[in-house]
């Protein structure tokens, strides 16, 4: 039982650092758009909307 609750404040902890700098203001992590062109799917970056100076 200690395992299963000491891997959960560890999983707490490493999802509060992720967010640390999104509470800061800084930009949230998102991916890349050349990612999956460059793997042959076809169509735009559903996160930048085909524009790639927004993942920049």
């Amino acid at each position: 039982m200690s395992t299963i609750f000491i891997s959960f404040i560890v999983l707490l902890l490493i999802f509060f650092a992720m967010s640390i700098g999104v509470m800061f203001g800084r930009k949230p992590i998102a991916g890349s758009c050349g990612g999956l062109k460059t793997m042959g799917e076809v169509g735009d970056c559903e996160i930048c909307g085909g524009d790639p100076a927004k993942c920049k």
